[in-house]
């Protein structure tokens, strides 16, 4: 949840944490205080991590409260690393775990890990909070704008592994998200009690992409509570979470020019209820 406001000349002087609770509802000071904390507040577009800033009039103040608070209570989630150089780092990322900083928070996700364990990491591309699966960082700058063009242009391979509902054959979907034209390749892998395990290859990487484009084929994902509708959120067995997973990665080498290649099973929560389903 967001919350904007401006700060009004008779609260000007007040802590941070004094004037936040006054404009979101139900927020305690404590909690204000946590939510500061995990970096879910910005003042005039800056994020700003202390409680005892006072304020100024005029001064436009962002609130987003939302998961970030209750996932800093527990331990945080762990990537499993798969490959490491001077330029690279390839990780397999657990579902649960935020690929990089929020509005509602910059600690604790994976590329805030990464940082703390190795320095210099960047960005380079993200996949969604509840899907598992390969995720490339660059080690340098050079690195970074090197795959960031080979994303521009393509020239990634992606596959992901998803449990859609009911029987989906092979295909290839090409409608825009976003006025953006999305491109997604379908290639069933296995037939499924009113489900099938797909090979999913994405031409194109729109936010959320394979969710909306099966989901729009009247096949959401299943565990999709976003994308899904009924037939998703009552399917049975029920799955453990979002049944989709980025099993593989490809790309040139920013260093070395050669083509490198990674993959990833299925995490053993997913392959056990599969086996249900079979």
């Amino acid at each position: 949840m967001k919350t904007t406001f401006t700060v009004a000349p008779e609260d000007e002087g007040l802590r941070l944490d004094q004037v936040v609770p006054k404009h979101v509802p139900g927020l305690s000071r404590r909690k204000a205080r946590a939510v500061i904390d995990t970096g879910g507040v910005f003042v005039d577009r800056s994020r700003v991590k202390v409680a005892g800033r006072l304020v100024k009039a005029g001064q436009s103040i962002e609130v987003n409260v939302g998961g970030a608070i209750e996932r800093t209570h527990v331990e945080p989630l762990a990537p499993r690393l798969v490959h490491l150089d001077d330029h690279v780092i390839v990780v397999d990322k657990p579902a649960g775990l935020v690929t990089a900083p929020t509005p509602e928070s910059d600690r604790g996700d994976l590329l805030d890990q990464l940082q703390r364990t190795h320095g210099e990491v960047y960005l380079v591309h993200r996949i969604d909070l509840p899907t598992s699966g390969l995720l490339v960082f660059a080690r340098t700058r050079a690195a970074n704008k090197l795959l960031g063009d080979a994303f521009v242009k393509h020239d990634i391979d992606r596959e992901y592994r998803a449990v859609a509902a009911g029987h989906v054959e092979a295909q290839t979907i090409d409608r825009p998200i976003a006025d953006r034209r999305a491109v997604t390749h379908l290639e069933p892998l296995q037939k499924l009690a009113d489900a099938t395990l797909l090979a999913v290859r994405l031409e194109t990487g729109r936010t959320h992409q394979i969710r909306i484009h099966l989901a729009g084929l009247g096949h959401p994902i299943l565990g999709d509570h976003q994308h899904g509708g009924e037939r998703a959120r009552t399917f049975l067995p029920r799955p453990p979470r979002l049944a989709l997973h980025a099993a593989v990665l490809g790309f040139t080498h920013p260093a070395t020019n050669e083509r490198v290649r990674f993959t990833s099973e299925l995490p053993p929560e997913l392959s056990t209820w599969l086996a249900q389903l079979g």
